[in-house]
């Protein structure tokens, strides 16, 4: 007797609205990556929690931005090194460096947790970790690659498989008219 091997992991390809197929990739993959996926929303939004409130990790008590603090001036008037330390040290102060910042951080935070607006987190969360990777060249501990350049792939990879679509809305902000009129918001 034989048998028919299961594809029971395997989910039929997924049409998004423009008619392209997105990729195909087993449950248990599909939940890893969204639980990847979920694990770095959460850092970004700790890292914009922190840095509202001072909680004492990365931002001291006190230093919030609810208590007048800036969150971007001690790295980037203290911590930026390297041939763009002058670009850097710079923006220190300019009105509009921390709320970028601050909207970035939460912004990025809230589109990976919930799995909506994935190419605009994927690119947006690259250029700020390319950013803070160009603040400090050469990284010490290796002098091309660091956990900057690792989150950054790792967000590309995130949009590129869509996920947003396993524990994350990403499906149902794929159907919005004005995602499905303007599809870089996907």
């Amino acid at each position: 007797m034989t048998t028919t091997p299961h594809r029971r992991n395997v989910p039929a390809p997924v049409m998004e609205p423009g008619g392209d197929q997105l990729p195909r990739i087993s449950t248990a993959a599909g939940r890893a990556l969204a639980v990847l996926r979920i694990a770095y929303g959460l850092t970004f939004l700790w890292a914009f929690v922190d840095k509202v409130f001072g909680l004492g990790y990365a931002t001291p008590s006190g230093k919030g931005w609810i208590d007048g603090g800036d969150p971007t001036a001690g790295f980037l008037g203290k911590g930026a090194a390297g041939p763009f330390e002058d670009f850097y040290h710079s923006l220190v102060g300019d009105f509009w460096v921390t709320p970028l910042f601050m909207i970035a951080l939460v912004g990025i935070g809230l589109a990976l947790t919930f799995g909506i607006g994935m190419r605009i987190a994927a690119v947006s969360g690259t250029v700020l970790y390319l950013m803070m990777w160009s603040a400090v060249l050469p990284p010490e501990n290796n002098p091309v690659l660091d956990d900057h350049i690792i989150g950054a792939i790792t967000l590309i990879t995130l949009a590129l498989v869509a996920a947003g679509n396993v524990w994350g809305f990403g499906q149902q902000w794929s159907r919005l008219s004005i995602v499905r009129r303007y599809p870089w918001l996907r």
